[in-house]
C-alpha cells in the first residue's frame, strides 16, 4: 500500500497544538454601566468606542444624557451630553466624536441638534437643516454626512466642521431605520427598504443587497470592506461581510439585538464593537469582533496533521456541517413553488411546480444562471424527486396534475436531454419524499387530496415495490438520502392535522424499517431537505409563519439550527447536497423566482482510518 508521502509527496506533520480557522468571531466584552437602546455612538474598533444618550424604559426620564467610553476592557462614565435624546447617530472616535439628530420627546418634531466631544466634554454646535431620526451618519468631527430619516427620505447633508449643508447627492431610494459606515466621501449604507447604496464622494450607486435585513443594525469598516450585524426584524444575530462585490455570512452575535451601538468609524472589518440595544428589553452587554492573532497557526482546507502526536485530523467540508451560509443565487425563468429538484448549487436541475398554473418546465442551474431545457411529459406539482440525482440524471414521480388536482403516480426519467415515461407508482399520490437517485429511490408518505399515507414505495430503476411503512402518517415534508436503502424524513403535516403548522418528527430508513430519531428543533411542513441519512440540512417550510427562513443541520444524531435563508419560503426545491445545496422558488410572488445557494463551512475533525 502506498504511503501518504508517496501519494502527496510530503509526510504528515505532527503539531503540538491544533491550528485555528482564520475567521472573525464575536467574544464577550465589558458591560456598559447603563443598559440602553437607540443611542448615539461610534469608535474605531474593539478597543475604542463612545456612547451617548439613548433610551432606557425603566428610567425616568427614559431618554438619557449619560455618556460612556470603552478602552477595550471596560466602560467608564464621563461627562454627559447636553441634550437627552434617542435615535440619533454618531461618528468619530472616543476622544473626538460627533452626534446629531434624534428625538427628545415621544412626539415630533425630530431634532437636528448636533454636539461634538473633545475627550472631556460635549459642546452644542450648528443644527442640521432637517431634524431626523432613523438616519445614518458617517465621518468624523470635521467632515461627515447624514442621510435618510423617518418617514423615509432621500435627503443628505454634509458637515464641514462648523455647519451643515444640504447636499446635491441624494440617496437613490428613500430609506429609514438606517445603518451606515465609512467616511464623508466613501460610505456604504442601507436600512428599510433593504437597498444598499455606496457613495464615492459625488453620487450614490445601488449595489448588492445584504442576505438578511439589518435595519437599525450596527456596522463598521469602509465602503469597500464593510461589516454589518444585528438589527430588525426579529433581533437578528446575523453578521455579514462586504467585499465590494457581495455579502457573505460570518459568525453570529451571541445576543440578537436591534437599535444596537456600533463602532461605525472602524477603519477595517478586522475589529468592531457591538454594545447595548434591544433584545427585546434594553441590554448592557458588549461583544468584540476580531480575528486570531497573526502569529497563530491557521487552518487551510485540505490540511491533514497529527495532533499532539496521537490523533490524525483533517480540515475540510467533508468533516461535517458545523456551520454554513446562504447567499444570493440565480433567478428562475419561471416563478413557481412545490417543484422537484436534484443536484447541487453549481450543477442543479428543477422541474414541475405550480403558481399560477401546472408546470412541466425544466431548468438547469450552474449556480448563477437558470437555463430552460425540454419540458416534462406531464405538467404537475407536489411531485417527488430523487434529489440525490444529478443535472443529467434525474427522476420525477407522483404529484398533482390537471384537471382539478388529479393525483398521479406517473414516473419520468431525465437523461440530460429529455424526459421519458416509466412505470407508475402503485399508489397515485403527491407530496411524497424526495430520496435517492434515478435508479434507486423512495416515495414515502404523501396524500391523494382526501387520504394521507404512511406507505412507502421503493424504486429499482424499473418498477415500484411497496416496502415498510412510516411510523407516522404525513405529507409535505423534507427528506434526504442517496438510495432506496438509506434515507431520512423530517417535518410534514400529520394525519391529525394538529399542529396545523407541521411537526418536528424525524424518521430514519435502513432499507427495511423506519425508526423514530431526534426531532427537529422547529416543527414545520412544506419544508425541503438535502444530503444523506447521516448528514443533512432541513430548510424553509411553514411553522407559524408561511415564509420560514429557518435552517437546521443533522449530524446523524440530532438537529442544530444554523444560518437562516435570507428569504423565508415554503414549497421550495429540494437538492442533493448538504454541503452545496440550493433553494429555488417559493409560494408567493415576487420572491418565487428567487434562489439561494447554501455552502457549508470547512470543519476540523478526526480522520478515521480503515
Amino acid at each position: 500500500m502506498a504511503t501518504y508521502k508517496e501519494v502527496k509527496g510530503v509526510t504528515i506533520q505532527t503539531l503540538d497544538a491544533d491550528p485555528v480557522e482564520n475567521v472573525g468571531s464575536w467574544s464577550s466584552g465589558g458591560s456598559m454601566n447603563t443598559a440602553r437602546t437607540a443611542k448615539q455612538g461610534s469608535g474605531t474598533g474593539s478597543d475604542n468606542a463612545i456612547v451617548a444618550g439613548g433610551y432606557l424604559a425603566t428610567a425616568s426620564p427614559a431618554r438619557q444624557t449619560a455618556c460612556e467610553v470603552y478602552n477595550g476592557t471596560a466602560w467608564t462614565e464621563v461627562a454627559e451630553a447636553n441634550t437627552a435624546r434617542m435615535f440619533g447617530q454618531g461618528g468619530g472616535t472616543s476622544t473626538a466624536a460627533i452626534i446629531s439628530g434624534g428625538d427628545t420627546t415621544a412626539t415630533p418634531p425630530y431634532q437636528g441638534i448636533t454636539e461634538t466631544w473633545n475627550g472631556s466634554s460635549w459642546t452644542e454646535v450648528a443644527d442640521m437643516n432637517t431634524g431626523r431620526v432613523g438616519h445614518f451618519l458617517t465621518g468624523v468631527t470635521t467632515a461627515a454626512i447624514v442621510g435618510g430619516a423617518y418617514p423615509a427620505s432621500t435627503s443628505v447633508e454634509s458637515w464641514n466642521g462648523s455647519s451643515w449643508t444640504e447636499a446635491s447627492y441624494d440617496l437613490n431610494t428613500a430609506k429609514t431605520y438606517m445603518w451606515g459606515t465609512g467616511t464623508s466621501t466613501a460610505a456604504i449604507v442601507s436600512g428599510f427598504p433593504n437597498t444598499v447604496e455606496q457613495f464615492n464622494g459625488s453620487n450614490w450607486t445601488e449595489v448588492a443587497e445584504t442576505n438578511t435585513d439589518h435595519r437599525e443594525g450596527g456596522s463598521g469598516g469602509i465602503s469597500t470592506d464593510a461589516l454589518v450585524w444585528g438589527g430588525e426584524p426579529g433581533y437578528t444575530v446575523n453578521t455579514e461581510l462586504w467585499d465590494n462585490s457581495s455579502w457573505t455570512e460570518q459568525s453570529n452575535l451571541s445576543t440578537g439585538r436591534s437599535y444596537i451601538g456600533a463602532t461605525e468609524n472602524a477603519p477595517s472589518t478586522t475589529t468592531a464593537l457591538a454594545y447595548g440595544g434591544s433584545s427585546p428589553a434594553q441590554v448592557a452587554s458588549t461583544e468584540e469582533w476580531g480575528f486570531p492573532p497573526a502569529t497563530q497557526a491557521k487552518l487551510k482546507e485540505g490540511m491533514v496533521f497529527l495532533s499532539a502526536g496521537t490523533t490524525l485530523k483533517g480540515f475540510g467540508k467533508a468533516a461535517g456541517l458545523p456551520a454554513g451560509t446562504w447567499s444570493s443565487g440565480g433567478t428562475l425563468n419561471t416563478g413557481r413553488s412545490l417543484l422537484g429538484g436534484a443536484g447541487n448549487n453549481t450543477a442543479g436541475i428543477v422541474f414541475g411546480g405550480y403558481r399560477p398554473a401546472y408546470h412541466a418546465v425544466t431548468e438547469t442551474y450552474d449556480g448563477t444562471t437558470f437555463t430552460e431545457v425540454n419540458d416534462m411529459n406531464t405538467a404537475r406539482y407536489n411531485l417527488g424527486s430523487a434529489s440525490a440525482g444529478t443535472q443529467t440524471s434525474a427522476l420525477g414521480y407522483g404529484g398533482s396534475k390537471s384537471p382539478s388536482n388529479t393525483q398521479t403516480g406517473e414516473t419520468e426519467s431525465w437523461n440530460g436531454t429529455s424526459w421519458t415515461e416509466l412505470n407508475d407508482m402503485n399508489v397515485a399520490k403527491g407530496q411524497v419524499s424526495s430520496i435517492g437517485v434515478q435508479t434507486s429511490a423512495l416515495a414515502a408518505g404523501g396524500t391523494n387530496g382526501s387520504s394521507m399515507y404512511d406507505t412507502n414505495e421503493s424504486w429499482d430503476g424499473t418498477s415500484w415495490t411497496e416496502v415498510g411503512d412510516l411510523n407516522t402518517v404525513r405529507y409535505a415534508f423534507g427528506a434526504s438520502g442517496v438510495s432506496n436503502t438509506s434515507g431520512l424524513v423530517f417535518g410534514g403535516v400529520p394525519y391529525t392535522g394538529s399542529p396545523p403548522d407541521g411537526m418536528p418528527l424525524t424518521e430514519l430508513w435502513n432499507g427495511s424499517t423506519w425508526t423514530e430519531v431526534n426531532d427537529l428543533n422547529t416543527g414545520r411542513a412544506a419544508n425541503a431537505g438535502a444530503g444523506t441519512a447521516t448528514q443533512a440540512i432541513c430548510y424553509a417550510g411553514n411553522p407559524s409563519n408561511p415564509n420560514n427562513a429557518l435552517t437546521e443541520v443533522w449530524n446523524g444524531t440530532s438537529w442544530t439550527e444554523i444560518a437562516d435563508l435570507a428569504t423565508g419560503r415554503n414549497g421550495t426545491s429540494p437538492s442533493g447536497s448538504a454541503v452545496a445545496g440550493f433553494a429555488a422558488g417559493t409560494e408567493a410572488a415576487p420572491t418565487n423566482t428567487v434562489t439561494e445557494n447554501f455552502t457549508a463551512a470547512a470543519a476540523l475533525s478526526t480522520v478515521s482510518l480503515s
